[in-house]
């Protein structure tokens, strides 16, 4: 019997104030909580999810990146 499938995914958003970088993941952290690993490496914020199937990783990015849409956003203002 073969492994069970995963599939993972990473997505970088450019951000370089650490202020404005601890804004984001702190408003994006209780949605996904569970989800979505957020740390950062030098000026990028990086967000890795996994899932057992494409349909469910597609949703989780769907779901973060509408998230991350919104808190851009705000942090402009």
């Amino acid at each position: 019997m073969s492994p069970p499938r995963r599939y993972s995914l990473e997505i970088r958003a450019h951000c370089p104030e650490e202020s404005r970088a601890q804004a984001l993941s702190g408003s994006l952290g209780p949605d996904n909580e569970g989800y979505v690993e957020t740390d950062r490496d030098g000026e990028w914020l990086c967000f890795r999810m996994s899932a057992a199937d494409a349909g469910t990783l597609k949703q989780t990015a769907d779901d973060l990146l509408a998230c991350l849409r919104v808190a851009e956003d705000v942090s402009f203002l």
